[in-house]
């Protein structure tokens, strides 16, 4: 049975048998119930998955790990039920929506994820259609008017606390074509410098700029990865916030080897893989769109394992999807195949398994999932490379 926080707080006060509960207590767990729907209800869980990292020893180089991580991870609960639930507001925001599988790309929850092993989580955000605060979304599909970005900060932040020798990379983009009137302008870049640069981000994210450190100066504590620009404020913004900047201007949309100099007095590089729509002809199978994405993903996997780029960033996409083909080939189909007879070698996870069972003891770097947990062994080969 769920207490209310309002009936602990009054049983506390009115002297009841109950414990006391502290007020600090009672406001993070209304902030992590805001949370839920896109962070999902907050479990402590320990174990070898949530704690992979202890196996490493402090001094391990960030850009020398293996990273899972998740693709669009607030759209884990975008359901019909969700969709149908949130219509009114779509509305009010004058924004068309399709069917939710165009848009869902996970169904585990972020905190599951997390507790499952997952250390990196791409994170799409807009101003809501009040214009009064930092929601998530996938396109037009607004995914929960009550989890906001800060709630969803606070998950981490708690997440973190629990599990102080993990570290987590947040991969923050700005989300167009959200609705007709919105706009990247300067209220929405002010709202995420203010969340970024509050106390508890001051505390929480690693405050180093530039330059990927180690493990045991990140454990408990948040990298930034910023696929934004804040353009529309002074400089100075800009120059305040840390982690490691990708302009979009600078991301090749749907490339399949991007060089992004994050730190040109050092020279240091990141290789991208993000061709997420494979160009194929209309009508094209299920099982050619699949094949296209799991070739560029394997041959930016191949890339980073050779030595010559063992101290360069490699992050890449294993996400996808053609929606535009007819029919249409949804992120789920790209990920887990569309039947036996349709996808006999399954979809772009599956074909993962092999070809990473091969790669033991080599550096891949950081890997984007849509619906990760399938099949079960691809989160434990990576993790055991």
């Amino acid at each position: 049975m769920r207490i209310s926080p309002y009936a602990l707080l009054s049983a506390g006060l009115l002297g009841r048998h109950e414990p006391a509960v502290s007020l600090a207590t009672l406001s993070l767990n209304k902030v992590l119930q805001d949370a839920s729907p896109v962070f999902g209800s907050y479990i402590k869980k320990t174990g070898a998955r949530a704690e992979w990292m202890k196996r490493y020893p402090d001094h391990t180089k960030l850009v020398h790990m293996n990273i899972p991580g998740v693709h669009d991870s607030a759209t884990w609960n975008y359901t019909q039920a969700t969709q149908d639930k949130l219509l009114g507001v779509t509305n009010l925001g004058q924004a068309v929506v399709y069917d939710p599988r165009y848009f869902r790309c996970q169904d585990v929850s972020i905190v599951d994820a997390l507790n499952s092993g997952i250390r990196a989580f791409d994170l799409r955000y807009a101003l809501d259609v009040t214009n009064s605060s930092l929601v998530f979304f996938h396109a037009q599909a607004l995914q929960s008017e009550t989890a906001t970005v800060e709630d969803v900060l606070f998950g981490f932040y708690q997440w973190l606390t629990d599990h102080p020798s993990e570290t987590v990379m947040l991969s923050f983009q700005y989300e167009g074509s959200t609705m007709p009137t919105a706009q990247n302008n300067a209220a929405v870049q002010l709202a995420l410098y203010n969340l970024l640069t509050s106390p508890a981000a001051r505390q929480f994210f690693v405050q180093t700029r530039g330059r990927l450190g180690t493990l045991g100066d990140a454990r408990g504590k948040i990298t930034l990865l910023r696929r934004f620009d804040l353009d529309q404020l002074p400089s100075s913004y800009e120059d305040a916030l840390p982690g490691l900047h990708f302009s979009p201007n600078r991301w090749t949309d749907n490339g399949a080897d991007i060089a992004l100099q994050y730190n040109s007095a050092n020279n240091l590089t990141a290789y991208v893989e993000d061709y997420y729509n494979p160009t194929t002809d209309i009508g094209s199978s299920a099982e050619e769109n699949i094949r296209w994405k799991y070739n560029a993903t394997t041959a930016h996997i191949s890339k980073a394992i050779e030595p010559q780029y063992r101290n360069d960033l490699f992050w890449t996409w294993a996400s996808s999807e053609n929606v535009g083909n007819l029919p249409p080939d949804f992120p789920e189909i790209q990920a887990l195949g569309n039947g036996t007879a349709y996808t006999p070698s399954g979809g772009v996870n599956l074909q993962l398994v092999p070809f990473l069972k091969d790669l033991k003891g080599k550096r891949v770097g950081i890997l984007m999932l849509d619906f990760f947990e399938q099949p079960s062994e691809l989160l434990d080969t990576f993790l055991g490379l």
